[in-house]
């Protein structure tokens, strides 16, 4: 087992990290960016080391400072969490070299299920379907040509995207054009690679993902799955388990493929296959994020394995501790991002000093975060600033439950989206569980004023 890590990473996933480090008796490394310097997971770590400017570019991003840390550390390990260089095959390549293990899967893995095009062609070969969709497009007479093919409506994805960035979704021949161009361009802004391709959008889907873990002697086992498709611009914002809307019969269906999946690349740790599922329960491949999740934590309170560990351990070169057999889903389990955003005001993020923080309590409720009453967030990063879990015997009951902790959780005077959370929740159609991806957009045509904001 490793005795010093490293976290190339910040916020509450890096507190979670040191958490779980400090229960496995390892020692747990920080770094930090100027603007960071008062974060909770700098005071958590058993030490700290700044290695840059407020800019991500400068800091969380730069692999040079990032190792220079660790070796200067003497640490054995990187854990990158997720976002950053969590799916850098290129920094998990250098890690190795510096003879410092990478946290996470193989970089040929990383490099495989990363490229879009090549994922959907790997998973193809494994009897996966996928939807309808190209090649990489040279440009918008390449992307028209193909778009008649398949047929109107097409989403066009960045091929090395993620978290909504470089996605556009096109009804007619005009709005791909534009589409095309404006998705080039965020995707060189966001990646520094504008190639796209170009897929068949399902209408009103269920976005459902699969929990995987693998060790390196080929073990490969599902937790079950995460219905995340309650989402605004792509991104998740509430986050459920189980699906209120499979089979047992699609459930076990899909828990099948996504390791065979993860076999057909030869995957190590933990990595999550997402779904698309329309209202016939057909499932169709989307991609397969090969990093923690922002909403592990409804798996592990669907199942008490405690995923950051068994990444650690897997890691180290330990075996999974448990077979398929062993997994029990039991109960149900809701997770609410955090963001510090105004919904009234297209979610604008809203940077500045906590004054008053009250996290809810009770039984079966968990709170991951980095904030604190005096906690200055700083505009530089992604806006979440915690999540909140709770786990009931039933989703009704979960329901409840996480509405009572949204309902007496305090974050002021800065604007969240707890209110919309909580309007959310009392949706007659969430409370269903009839929901899909457009879910949140129907919502906020609605006139009806938000309950409960905050």
């Amino acid at each position: 087992m490793f005795h010093r890590i490293l976290i190339a990473n910040r916020g509450e996933i890096a507190v979670r990290i040191i958490r779980a480090c400090r229960e496995l008796g390892i020692e747990a490394v920080a770094v930090y960016s100027k603007a960071d310097k008062d974060s909770l997971h700098v005071r958590l770590a058993h030490d700290a080391i700044c290695i840059g400017e407020a800019p991500s570019s400068e800091s969380y991003l730069n692999i040079p400072a990032i190792i220079s840390a660790a070796e200067v550390a003497d640490v054995q390990a990187i854990h990158p969490g997720y976002g950053f260089l969590a799916e850098n095959a290129h920094f998990a390549e250098i890690c190795e070299s510096c003879e410092i293990k990478f946290i996470g899967p193989k970089p040929e893995s990383i490099r495989l299920m990363g490229d879009k095009s090549l994922a959907r062609q790997t998973v193809t070969k494994a009897g996966v379907a996928v939807t309808p969709g190209t090649k990489i497009l040279k440009n918008t007479e390449e992307a028209l040509k193909s778009a008649k093919k398949i047929g109107y409506p097409v989403i066009v994805k960045a091929k090395a995207g993620g978290g909504g960035k470089g996605m556009k979704i096109a009804h007619n021949d005009g709005k791909l054009v534009s589409g095309f161009m404006t998705a080039k361009a965020e995707s060189e802004a966001a990646f520094g690679n504008g190639e796209l391709y170009m897929e068949k959008f399902i209408t009103e889907p269920r976005h459902i993902e699969i929990q995987l873990l693998a060790d390196r002697k080929g073990t490969v086992v599902q937790l079950g799955e995460r219905d995340c498709s309650i989402q605004r611009r792509h991104q998740k914002l509430i986050e459920e388990a189980p699906s209120p809307a499979l089979s047992k019969k699609t459930r076990k269906k899909m828990g099948d493929a996504a390791v065979k999946i993860a076999k057909a690349v030869q995957y190590e740790n933990a990595g999550t296959v997402e779904f698309l599922v329309d209202k016939d329960e057909n499932f169709y491949f989307m991609e397969m994020n090969t990093r923690l999740q922002v909403e592990h934590p409804v798996t592990e309170m669907m199942t008490g394995i405690d995923i950051v560990k068994e990444q650690i351990r897997i890691a180290a070169g330990e075996k999974l501790s448990f077979t398929q057999a062993d997994v029990q889903i039991k109960g149900a389990a809701i997770e609410c991002r955090i963001n510090a955003e105004d919904p009234d005001k297209d979610f604008m993020p809203c940077a500045g000093k906590i004054e008053t923080y009250l996290p809810p309590g009770g039984p079966e409720v968990r709170v991951d975060s980095h904030i604190y009453a005096g906690y200055t967030i700083p505009p530089f990063y992604d806006s979440m600033i915690g999540k909140v879990i709770v786990h009931a015997d039933h989703r009704h009951e979960a329901i409840q439950k996480m509405i009572r902790a949204l309902s007496e959780m305090e974050v002021g005077p800065i604007k969240t989206t707890i209110g919309l959370q909580l309007r959310i929740l009392q949706r007659p159609l969430f409370q269903k569980g009839n929901v899909n991806t457009g879910f949140i957009d129907k919502l906020l045509t609605n006139s009806e004023p938000p309950k409960g904001t905050k």
